[in-house]
């Protein structure tokens, strides 16, 4: 290489903070929207448990997984920027994909837990469990 290519090499390598890579990227006003949403998903959840306004704990326990699921859309869109405009839907497709198998694999560990605690143990009974040391 020349001495005239070598410095004009390292001026481009150098300025890496300004890139174009053709990807949305949000503004503050998303940013702080979706802050807001992630706190407001994240406490509402943690009254519902901390005071037991709700009796019964199923009923807690499937609107705490509601909002956590809002919570994963708020991230994806807020600060994942994903949409189906985005790098021609791939994302959304990656998206998909991953949900199916985080799907899989949690209804099959629940599925393996379930049988395996079920036919390992016949014996044991949730009063005899309490009692264990």
């Amino acid at each position: 290489m020349t001495a005239h290519a070598e410095p004009h090499a390292d001026s481009r390598h150098g300025d890496s903070h300004h890139h174009d890579d053709g990807a949305a990227h949000g503004t503050r006003r998303d940013y702080m929207i979706g802050f807001g949403l992630s706190v407001l998903l994240t406490a509402i959840p943690f009254w519902l448990v901390m005071s037991g306004t709700i009796q019964s704990k199923q009923v807690t326990a499937f609107l705490v997984m509601g909002f956590a699921l809002a919570q994963i859309v708020v991230h994806m869109v807020y600060f994942l920027h994903m949409n189906s405009k985005s790098e021609g839907g791939w994302t959304v497709m990656a998206m998909i994909f991953t949900v199916v198998i985080i799907v899989i694999t949690l209804s099959g560990s629940l599925w393996v837990m379930y049988h395996l605690n079920t036919n390992m143990m016949p014996m044991m009974t949730p009063e005899a469990m309490k009692n264990m040391p």
